[in-house]
């Protein structure tokens, strides 16, 4: 079975965008991922009203790639801060991958704005596509992609299916 006989239907990048594949979804869990916790930090740093941010936080948090935790500020009522779950944190290098095609094709002529490096040595961090046989970094060239076992064939009521 070649690619286009397949029904996208079951697509995990289609699925993957359909949690948090527009913008204001990724850029909290970019947020989160820097440490931003609190609603008010959300709608400050990235610049969504309360409406919008409260609904992407909601489904962020009904998709499992955040979860809640309440805290109390000296004299202020309970609120709930919002954490990266293992889920979420499995995004974070998706939010490498664009922050490099970010860098590479539409990035700032001053330079980088936000530098990424490992905790112990300093050194920058690289998001690098290996072969798991041991064959080292890998371009797009050098890989080709194929149905796999839960590819399922195009059929003509598919037909009108999502690209995936």
């Amino acid at each position: 079975m070649q690619w286009l006989d397949t029904d996208p239907e079951n697509c995990p990048i289609a699925h993957t965008l359909d949690l948090v594949g527009e913008k204001w979804s990724l850029l909290i869990v970019r947020d989160a991922a820097n440490g931003v916790r609190r609603f008010d930090d959300f709608r400050r740093h990235v610049g969504l009203s309360d409406a919008v941010l409260a609904d992407r936080l909601r489904k962020l948090v009904g998709h499992g790639v955040l979860e809640t935790r309440p805290y109390r500020d000296a004299g202020s009522r309970a609120r709930l801060e919002y954490l990266l779950t293992p889920k979420g944190w499995d995004l974070w290098p998706v939010l490498l991958a664009l922050k490099h095609f970010g860098e590479t094709h539409a990035g700032d002529p001053r330079g980088l704005m936000m530098e990424v490096r490992h905790r112990d040595c300093g050194a920058p961090v690289r998001l690098v596509a290996e072969c798991a046989a041991g064959h080292g970094a890998l371009t797009s060239r050098d890989a080709v992609a194929t149905p796999g076992p839960a590819a399922r064939p195009l059929t003509e009521r598919s037909g009108a299916g999502r690209a995936g």
